[in-house]
């Protein structure tokens, strides 16, 4: 990992185990309630590992709180700007690619404005979200495959899409150049079912 995403993993950690000791949680329930084994989230609450954007939304999902609240400070202004390159890159593709989290409201009602560069051939698959959840992605350079389920989508610059976020779905770069895009996430009612303990596993994998 280079400095910076030492640094992101470090606050991330920071922020895991804050927000389990804030609910009393042992490692092992965070662990059962996100369906990671114990391991990933030691090693997510030591900063020692880069974690997955899936892994983040497993993490914010079993405690109650919006991914944001994982990678941003805990306390923001009513207005907060983000200056060009300081937002968190959460995802890196094979040859290059990013996705970076420029912006994003409080829950429970939470907004976020990503934006996405992918080379070609990168892809990104997600696991369904939390129910209710919707995407909106504008392309503004080049070509993106949105996949949701089973249906394929094709676009091109200047092209959009609004999808459910709650069905699984993926982008990849659509042609030999690369593609960039912005995607706003909007996900209602965040921790609002979330107010007992973690009861059971899901069974998933750590990604």
């Amino acid at each position: 990992m280079d400095i910076d995403t030492d640094a992101l993993a470090r606050t991330i950690g920071a922020r895991v185990r804050a927000e389990r000791g804030s609910r009393g949680w042992t490692l092992d329930q965070l662990a059962t309630a996100a369906g990671l084994s114990r391991r990933m989230v030691v090693s997510v609450e030591q900063g020692t590992v880069n974690p997955s954007i899936g892994t983040l939304l497993r993490l914010s999902d079993a405690l109650g709180v919006g991914l944001p609240a994982l990678v941003e400070p805990p306390a923001q202004p009513d207005e907060r700007i983000a200056p060009a390159g300081t937002a968190p890159v959460l995802w890196r593709g094979e040859h290059g690619g990013t996705g970076s989290l420029v912006a994003a409201t409080a829950p429970p009602e939470v907004v976020e404005l990503w934006q996405w560069e992918m080379r070609p051939g990168e892809r990104h698959a997600s696991e369904p979200h939390s129910t209710g959840t919707r995407e909106l992605l504008l392309v503004l350079d080049g070509g993106v495959r949105v996949d949701v389920d089973d249906r394929v989508h094709v676009l091109a610059t200047g092209d959009s899409i609004a999808f459910r976020g709650d069905a699984a779905h993926s982008y990849a770069c659509a042609g030999e150049v690369p593609a960039r895009f912005v995607l706003t996430v909007y996900e209602p009612g965040v921790g609002t079912m979330n107010t007992g303990g973690p009861t059971s596993a899901s069974g998933a994998s750590d990604d």
